[in-house]
């Protein structure tokens, strides 16, 4: 007899170990337990308004009127819809410095004007935060307008700035956790002239912890001197990088107007969601959410921190 080629033999025993009769399935006993592990799928969220180009709100656009860019690459939009009605967690974050100090009063009743106007009893939850030389919390997540009108009330001024950590802790320790079913909108309301000069945190620091958080930003500035500051430039980055939008009332009177633009940018917000076909390597990714409409233009936050 001639001998069997190696390749043949090995498929000979391949074959012959198919025929055996497989062993059953091993049967759950009482007691006992399987783990399913499943693997979750990164989807991407970005809250986003669009205007035109006298700053109308648009409120008609369809998932077919945007596009969205991850680090300069084009996205699918999974889902796409109109966010009038999200649960709020604000963070309203009052510069108590030296530096606001004659301004001080009139922030205070423009702040609870606008607490009235936003709060919705049993849905919506805002803390307060007083920051000067430290950072305090002088009123946690609440909707009671009643708390919060007497924490702002009680709120004085004196000392220097911790713009920086404000922010930074307000967005790490507080908005960063805070959630609902269905979602919520993470937002920081910051009043103050942009000025930093005592903060631990950095502000690069400072605002990549409110992107992580997927925060978004609106800076009402307090400088009324008529010409521009360089904390001006500070509260106009946080905003732009973060999709919000940056108030510089001209008259102390006008600090009510902004607040109520606030709202109505916060009631009339779109969503989506897509599943970045990029690399989830920690770093900060870009996003570009760019409108499809001739003439309208689109606010939305910077980028995001992939999720290895």
């Amino acid at each position: 007899m001639k001998p069997v080629p190696l390749v043949v033999a090995f498929l000979l025993s391949v074959c012959a170990a198919i025929a055996q009769p497989q062993p059953p399935a091993p049967q759950q006993k009482p007691g006992q337990t399987y783990v399913t592990i499943k693997v979750g799928v990164e989807r991407v969220p970005v809250l986003f308004t669009a205007v035109d180009r006298k700053d109308r709100y648009i409120t008609d656009l369809g998932k077919e009127d945007v596009q969205v860019y991850d680090n300069k690459k084009k996205q699918e939009v999974l889902s796409f819809s109109q966010e009038t009605d999200l649960p709020l967690r604000v963070g309203l974050l009052i510069d108590t410095s030296n530096s606001i100090r004659d301004r001080f009063k009139f922030e205070q009743e423009a702040a609870i004007d606008f607490l009235r106007a936003i709060i919705r009893p049993g849905k919506d939850q805002v803390f307060l935060m007083g920051f000067d030389t430290n950072t305090e919390v002088v009123q946690d997540f609440t909707d009671n307008l009643e708390l919060l009108t007497k924490a702002i009330r009680d709120m004085r001024p004196g000392g220097g700035t911790a713009l920086y950590d404000a922010v930074f802790l307000s967005a790490r320790d507080k908005l960063m956790t805070a959630s609902a079913e269905g979602g919520v909108r993470r937002t920081i309301i910051l009043i103050s002239d942009g000025e930093d000069n005592q903060s631990r945190a950095a502000r690069e620091e400072a605002l990549a912890m409110a992107q992580r958080a997927e925060v978004t930003l609106f800076c009402i500035g307090t400088n009324i001197s008529g010409t521009e500051q360089p904390g001006d430039l500070v509260l106009k980055r946080f905003a732009t990088e973060t999709g919000g939008r940056a108030f510089f009332p001209f008259r102390l009177e006008d600090m009510s107007t902004s607040f109520q633009n606030i709202s109505r940018e916060l009631r009339s917000q779109y969503a989506l969601f897509f599943r970045p076909n990029t690399p989830r390597d920690s770093t900060f990714h870009t996003i570009e959410v760019v409108s499809m409409r001739k003439g309208v233009k689109v606010r939305a936050r910077k980028g995001y921190f992939a999720k290895p």
